[in-house]
């Protein structure tokens, strides 16, 4: 996930911020009428989401869909709207086919940065699984070897991977550590 910086515009509603994310040069996430501008991301996110967008479009049934940084995910939560733009987001509901975004993801990744660990981490991930049809939030370190796989079940139990193989369960999907960080360099 990118850095995401405050806006200095007023309320805005829903409406008009999907309306002008079609033509800004810039992607801004939406928070209950407020909208912040998205920063830039380094080398390792890209290669780090790259790898994970890779495999998950590959193995996934023609049902399902994945996208990579520039689809937004819809929360209403009670009166409050949230747009999000996750790393990875893959929806196989057949009615959950906005044209710019989904309401019913099964399986979100965040790739963490220093700036972003903590909204990652606590807010959006407080957020997301008020989605019903979410299964998996999986949050990837990009400074070093590690990844947080989240699983709903009576609770969100949480997993940590540092090497080997691990499962997403949401696509019946086995990856690997080394497939997920193929080419990222620490050095």
């Amino acid at each position: 996930m990118m850095k995401s910086t405050a806006t200095p515009h007023s309320h805005i509603t829903a409406a008009d911020y999907l309306e002008g994310e079609q033509y800004s040069q810039v992607r801004h996430e939406y928070i209950d009428g407020a909208i912040y501008a998205m920063g830039g991301a380094s080398d390792k996110h890209g290669l780090i989401a790259g790898n994970v967008f890779a495999k998950l479009n590959s193995a996934l049934p023609d049902s399902c869909q994945a996208f990579i940084s520039d689809m937004k995910v819809h929360i209403q939560i009670g009166a409050q709207e949230i747009f999000y733009y996750p790393d990875i987001v893959v929806s196989c509901a057949q009615d959950d086919r906005e044209t710019y975004y989904r309401e019913k993801p099964i399986l979100i990744v965040e790739v963490l940065s220093s700036s972003t660990e903590r909204l990652d981490r606590y807010e959006k991930f407080s957020n997301y699984i008020e989605l019903i049809s979410l299964q998996e939030y999986v949050l990837i370190e990009q400074r070093f070897r590690l990844i947080e796989l989240c699983r709903r079940s009576n609770r969100w139990d949480r997993e940590i991977v540092t090497q080997g193989m691990f499962r997403l369960e949401s696509v019946n999907l086995d990856l690997s550590v080394d497939e997920i960080y193929r080419r990222v360099s620490w050095g």
